[in-house]
């Protein structure tokens, strides 16, 4: 690309700095890389929990519609008034083991059974709810500038382990899924492989979309033989635009609380925390390596603050609009760092379009009617890269070190095992019988394996000694930054 006039700033080869505007039609191209960039991660989640809440293609499409808006939202926030970096807000891996694990079951559960007895609507409820209360935690954290104090206390053996669990928790999700129609799920997982590992060392367009571009092939296939009749009616590759017709083309009356007013459980809240710790160690990092791509050196203590402070308010602005948890995507810090592009101006305007998508009806619509075998095959695919993520997280740690090992491998396994118990009729009885409503805490945390991997890995790498280069701790101000490539770092790890 030729240098312009119109471009100020060119620091270790940026063209555009933190505060450079680049001529508006270049700025609004540069601005739909990045909603492309994460595109697939955001839409990932959506579809993996609309079927499990028992939502309709209707449903689902104003679901998607939500966490584009909130998305779009949280990002004009954060670089306008939080860290002012250029960094996209999407939503969060960190919290699905709570969502899909402890939050959607038990409302879906009859009450004869210890549930709430409630539809997908009120899911997304009690997820509003326990979201808000953890983001006012968040919000505290952030604002008071606790976050460089605690900080100290996470180390790659405890922040690995969680990481991996979040891709692990999922499992059901993958095959099961896939099953539905392996011939498709199959050639999703291959489009994937094949985009990214071989055709992406030759094009730029398949080593910055490649989740994208083979979902895109795959559903244009799927919609191929639905055409020619050879998947009927029932067949769970069919490609079905019926929820278009009822969707809005301009949102206005489903934009605020969509599904109701918040609805408020402790127990819930207590499962969602162990999110936010894992969502703010993502940002922590991705703020140190979005800083240096964009030319800016180090953040500030107090930027980061103001970061973590206003992904507190984003996140809380989800029970309003009716989405997910957002946090900081490191797919799109990524790309700053390939298109030497780090002005702030450009990822504004990439909010904006992204709460015009999210006013966009139709496109809700249309995602939704990706096939279960194609979003099968993605989750093959994802999930299996976030957990490869903790290990590479859990490997700057000194992984000869006996005492890494086993604190790591003990909350691992733990992370694991223990939700196994309180899922069980042991572990029910046990939840029933502690007495001053402790119970029903004690079993979120417990159903959740980043709570139990978080707090035993906390316990015990503070509690036994070990040296800062050991746990892979820098010693001084700002001990760990980690590298952007978090459990959001799908398609461009991909």
């Amino acid at each position: 690309m030729i240098r312009t006039p119109e471009r100020p700033t060119e620091h270790r080869g940026i063209l555009y700095g933190l505060d450079d505007k680049p001529p508006f039609p270049r700025a609004v191209v540069l601005a739909i890389q990045h909603v492309l960039t994460m595109f697939g991660s955001t839409v990932a989640v959506p579809l993996l929990l609309a079927p499990a809440m028992g939502m309709n293609a209707q449903q689902t499409a104003l679901l998607i519609s939500s966490v584009m808006l909130c998305s779009g939202v949280a990002t004009l926030l954060q670089t306008t008034f939080g860290s002012r970096l250029p960094i996209i807000q999407g939503v969060s891996f960190s919290f699905l083991a709570a969502f899909s694990g402890v939050i959607i079951p038990t409302v879906l559960a009859p009450v004869s059974e210890g549930g709430l007895g409630g539809d997908g609507g009120d899911c997304m409820r009690y997820i509003a709810g326990a979201v808000i209360l953890g983001a006012i935690a968040e919000m505290a954290l952030g604002f008071s500038g606790l976050v460089g104090a605690l900080r100290q206390y996470l180390s790659p053996v405890v922040v690995g382990p969680v990481i991996m669990l979040i891709g692990l928790a999922l499992y059901q999700a993958g095959a099961p899924v896939a099953a539905s129609y392996w011939p498709i799920s199959i050639l999703t997982m291959t489009l994937i492989i094949v985009f990214s590992l071989v055709l992406a060392l030759r094009s730029t367009v398949f080593r910055l979309f490649p989740m994208l571009l083979a979902i895109l092939t795959a559903v244009g296939l799927c919609h191929l033989l639905t055409a020619i009749g050879w998947f009927g009616a029932e067949h769970p590759a069919r490609v079905s635009f019926a929820a278009m017709q009822n969707a809005e083309w301009l949102r206005t009356t489903s934009v605020f609380f969509p599904w109701g007013a918040p609805a408020f459980t402790t127990g819930f809240v207590a499962a969602v925390l162990a999110g936010y710790l894992a969502s703010i160690i993502e940002s922590f990092g991705d703020y140190h390596a979005c800083s240096h791509m964009a030319g800016g050196g180090d953040p500030t203590a107090q930027q980061i603050s103001r970061g973590i402070g206003w992904e507190g308010v984003g996140c809380a602005l989800t029970g309003v609009f009716g989405g997910f948890s957002s946090t900081s995507y490191s797919e799109n810090v990524g790309l700053i760092g390939l298109t030497k592009v780090g002005s702030r101006y450009v990822v504004q305007i990439a909010a904006v379009l992204l709460i015009l998508l999210g006013l966009f009806g139709k496109f809700g619509a249309i995602a939704a009617a990706i096939p279960q075998p194609v979003v099968g095959g993605l989750y093959c695919v994802l999930f299996g890269l976030i957990s490869a993520v903790g290990v590479r997280q859990f490997a700057k740690a000194e992984l000869d070190s006996n005492r890494n090992l086993l604190i790591g491998g003990f909350a691992l396994f733990m992370g694991l095992s223990v939700p196994a118990y309180f899922n069980s009729e042991a572990g029910a009885a046990l939840i029933a019988g502690v007495p001053w409503g402790i119970g029903p805490v004690l079993g979120a945390i417990g159903k959740t394996g980043m709570a139990v991997a978080a707090i035993l890995g906390i316990v015990l790498d503070n509690a036994i000694p070990g040296t800062p280069q050991e746990r892979g701790l820098e010693e001084g101000p700002g001990v760990l930054v980690p590298e952007a490539a978090d459990i959001d770092q799908v398609e461009m790890t991909v």
